[in-house]
């Protein structure tokens, strides 16, 4: 059994997924907004390619999205809607590949890009190639909506690389079927055998020279260099100040107590000072760093007034912000907005 995935190593999971599944909550009638804000969630930052959202906010998300849908093939749901460009660099590596195979081994290396503890590991056995898919923490009751949406959302992924389902694939899957399955049999295209000793997708051999028709030579290249500086730098942001920090990001309301962050995190706040204090890190240091980055954000690409931005980073008034926003730049917030106008303008 693997280590309980909030007390594991924690290297987040791409907001943009969360903000697809709320889209998905949206159209079965669940109030997404009113969920995203009770796990302490931003709606507003949820929608974006860049940021990761703590492993612990994404699975009590992913649970509370299941109870109140009263939908335990969610994930089966969500695989359908989950096009290529969301998957960021690794999606583009994969549109730009040659063939079916090449998509499939970009997919088993980087596939920690986008979904953390699950390993895919492929085997040959006759006229097969078998990919599967096993998890090295304890996800608890989102493993099965995990592997709904990795497996199946393979399927779609194939369909969308070749422009037609791929002949010949199934996916197999450990356990017995769920009672809720059979509803969902007509929406799969492909067969789908419980009962099995793995949980895999399964390709004839013969289909993995399938040509994908978004081959793109020179954009795969720049595609798999962005996914391997991606990984490199996952891993080497697998520290505590780091798990903090995307706590931080995403919460709401902004910036959010140590209490909240700590409880989050599930230690106590003693300890996630201590914490942060072994990596000469602080929690108001933190807080500062997220300020500041979402501050340039904001002066360089909306029309936002310093009052409503002082607002938006937590500030009592203006003048706080821009008392701080000097202390960090050594430039007003003013000053700072029309040197990042000039250089839009010159670009």
């Amino acid at each position: 059994m693997g280590a309980l995935a909030s007390t594991s190593q924690d290297l987040g999971m791409p907001a943009i997924y969360l903000h697809t599944l709320a889209e998905l909550l949206h159209t079965l009638g669940v109030d997404e907004r009113d969920l995203i804000l009770r796990v302490g969630l931003d709606p507003a930052r949820l929608n974006s390619t860049d940021l990761r959202v703590s492993q612990a906010q994404a699975a009590e998300f992913v649970t509370r999205a299941i109870v109140e849908s009263g939908e335990p093939g969610l994930g089966i749901l969500l695989a359908r809607e989950l096009k290529l460009p969301l998957h960021g660099a690794l999606g583009t590596a994969v549109m730009s590949s040659r063939t079916l195979e090449e998509a499939l081994e970009l997919m088993t290396r980087y596939l920690t890009l986008r979904v953390p503890h699950l390993e895919v590991r492929k085997q040959m056995s006759g006229q097969n190639a078998w990919y599967s898919v096993t998890c090295n923490a304890e996800l608890g009751p989102i493993l099965g909506f995990v592997l709904d949406a990795v497996l199946f959302g393979c399927v779609s992924m194939g369909a969308q690389l070749t422009g037609t389902a791929v002949p010949g694939v199934r996916v197999v899957r450990r356990g017995q079927e769920p009672g809720h399955f059979h509803r969902f049999r007509r929406l799969i295209s492909i067969p789908v055998e419980y009962g099995a000793s793995e949980n895999a997708l399964v390709i004839p051999v013969a289909q993995l020279s399938l040509p994908v028709r978004f081959s793109n030579e020179q954009l795969a290249a720049s595609s798999r260099e962005q996914c391997e500086q991606a990984l490199k730098a996952l891993e080497e942001d697998s520290g505590f100040a780091c798990r903090v920090r995307r706590v931080i990001e995403a919460s709401h309301p902004f910036p959010p107590k140590l209490a909240r962050v700590a409880s989050t995190l599930f230690v106590s706040e003693r300890t996630l000072k201590r914490r942060l204090q072994e990596e000469d890190a602080s929690f108001q240091s933190l807080v500062d760093q997220v300020r500041l980055d979402r501050a340039r954000d904001l002066l360089g690409s909306t029309g936002m007034n310093l009052s409503q931005i002082a607002d938006a980073l937590g500030y009592a008034d203006a003048a706080n912000f821009t008392r701080a926003f000097k202390r960090w730049t050594g430039l007003s917030p003013s000053h700072y907005r029309t040197r990042a106008n000039e250089l839009l303008e010159s670009a």
